[in-house]
């Protein structure tokens, strides 16, 4: 088979079965009926050396993974787990039992996992300080010493921290074929491979040796270098060298042609990807977000209203085309799958940026969610701050230099149907004007319920300390709105006119203000801004 062995990797966790009459070996030895618990601090077997340890590992609060790692390395590093899909809460135990099977259980005593050794003749199982501890039946991890026979695959992990099957797969097919391909997660439906690019021959086995560019000096626990092979999440097959001399020093290879050119042809949806530092690099295009920040294979989504459908009102001035060079999306012929649906849209697939694709990607957005620069927007703010700080100042000194002046009760024009309400009757129907709805230059606006009158919600407008100006706005108000009755214009229920206190009872608008509706978040379509000022006239034609 033309492939170098060192490159073609897979783990080989090889629990050794010893026969009653074989020789013990170098090793640790557990008899059958041993047990682990999973506990806070790790529980494990070690091997002779303390290279390699089998047992339970913990993930966070999330609970634990039954596992083998590398043991003296400053970072735990695993290299096989059985329960990926299923990690055990504390209290969970394996053990190694009296008919040679490794079983699995959580405290309940319910079965997670189970492995049956060999039918009969255990005596015990042990650890090598190969790292070797068991089933030919290897996660995403290859060590030195192993060897995968024809149908053996390795499944990368769903993410970083996350040791769930995933979605890509390193596999020596039936037919002697070897090939990386993906799945249709989370389904075992695969699909076409991505590597190689051209057939290779085939071969009834790979074989993790010790020749070529993996080094060995002996076979007896003297090696000069911790290494592995291991099908990554991200979809590339890379070889990993510690050396055993400088713990904390660490190198890492990765052939370029396991690097595939394809590799960023397998992203979640929305996504577009780009290699950075060897490694595939996931990115939300601009006006989109991740789904889930801590799950960016979830994808992306729109972080913005789409466009109207309405012909009559296209809305193409709330959109613009964004560039994006050397990107493509090219998985946008997958639509062709979905012809027949009822869907009139389908995300987007496949994306990748790459310095070697010429073209470009054009990405329509809202206007509104383009970004500016941060200098404009700094200037802007304090600009803004300025002028407001200035408005402040003008009306302090505007009110210091007027004198209030008693003011005259003002009496009840005739011909108008209001109500005079007291200023305790009033305060208490706003709990003591504890809930503001706004406020203008010479009031403030409260909610208010009249509990006599069936717990009838309205809005009471309270003058400031009354000077020449408020009072004049004052008598206007009552005289101008009192009179009017217009489906357009707020009713005004009643007033106050006691002494100092002057306030207005107005009907209570549920959808708030005009001002709010017109500039908030979602802002309305042109043609109901068009109708708002048509019925804004009315009503100021009426009055």
């Amino acid at each position: 088979m033309a492939l170098q062995v060192s490159y073609l990797l897979s783990l080989l966790l090889l629990i050794l079965l010893l026969p009653y009459s074989t020789t013990a070996q170098t090793s640790s030895n557990q008899s059958l009926g041993s047990s682990l618990t999973a506990q806070e601090k790790d529980s494990y077997w070690a091997s002779p050396s303390g290279d390699f340890a089998f047992g339970f590992s913990q993930f966070g609060k999330g609970g634990y993974l039954l596992a083998i790692w590398f043991n003296k390395l400053p970072e735990k590093t695993v290299v096989w787990s059985a329960n990926g899909d299923n990690l055990v809460p504390g209290g969970s135990k394996v053990e190694l039992t009296k008919d040679g099977k490794f079983v699995l259980n959580d405290p309940a005593g319910l079965e997670i996992w189970k492995f049956n050794l060999v039918s009969s003749g255990v005596a015990y199982a042990a650890m090598l300080d190969t790292g070797n501890f068991s089933f030919d039946h290897p996660t995403d991890t290859m060590l030195p010493s192993q060897t995968m026979s024809q149908g053996s695959k390795l499944v990368a992990r769903y993410s970083e921290m996350n040791y769930s099957n995933g979605r890509f797969l390193f596999q020596l097919q039936l037919n002697g074929s070897l090939v990386l391909h993906t799945r249709a997660y989370p389904t075992d439906y695969s699909y076409a491979d991505y590597w190689p690019e051209e057939p290779i021959g085939s071969g009834f086995k790979v074989v993790f040796n010790q020749s070529g560019s993996i080094i060995f000096t002996t076979a007896n626990g003297s090696i000069d270098f911790y290494q592995r092979a291991i099908m990554e999440y991200d979809g590339v097959l890379r070889h990993y060298v510690y050396p055993k001399s400088s713990l904390m020093s660490r190198s890492r290879s990765s052939l370029p042609t396991f690097i595939p050119s394809s590799i960023c042809n397998f992203v979640p949806l929305n996504i577009y990807c780009m290699l950075d530092d060897q490694r595939p690099k996931c990115q939300c295009p601009d006006g989109y977000t991740f789904i889930d920040p801590e799950d960016v294979m979830k994808g992306c989504k729109q972080n913005f209203l789409s466009q109207s459908c309405d012909e009559a009102l296209p809305e193409s001035d709330l959109f613009y085309l964004k560039s994006m060079p050397n990107t493509e999306w090219p998985g946008l012929s997958d639509y062709e799958f979905f012809l027949g649906q009822d869907e009139e849209k389908v995300p987007l697939s496949n994306g990748r940026m790459d310095s070697s694709f010429e073209g470009k990607a054009l990405i329509k957005i809202r206007k509104d969610n383009s970004t500016l620069k941060p200098l404009v927007l700094l200037s802007s703010s304090v600009f803004l701050n300025l002028l407001f700080l200035l408005a402040v100042f003008l009306l302090v000194f505007h009110f210091k230099s007027w004198k209030p002046k008693a003011l005259k009760p003002y009496p009840v024009m005739p011909g108008m149907n209001l109500r005079s309400y007291t200023n305790e009757e009033l305060t208490e129907a706003t709990n003591g004007f504890r809930e503001e709805l706004g406020r203008g230059a010479f009031a403030k606006l409260y909610k208010g319920v009249l509990e006599y009158e069936g717990r009838k919600l309205v809005a009471v407008k309270r003058m400031n300390d009354m000077v020449k100006e408020g009072d004049l706005e004052f008598k206007a108000e009552v005289s101008a709105i009192g009179r009017t009755n217009h489906r357009n214009l707020v009713q005004l229920l009643g007033f106050c006119n006691k002494g100092q206190h002057r306030l207005l009872v107005y009907e209570f608008m549920s959808n708030g203000s005009l001002a709010s509706f017109l500039f908030g978040v979602l802002q309305p379509y042109w043609h109901q801004r068009i109708q708002i000022a048509l019925e804004a006239a009315r009503g100021l034609f009426h009055s």
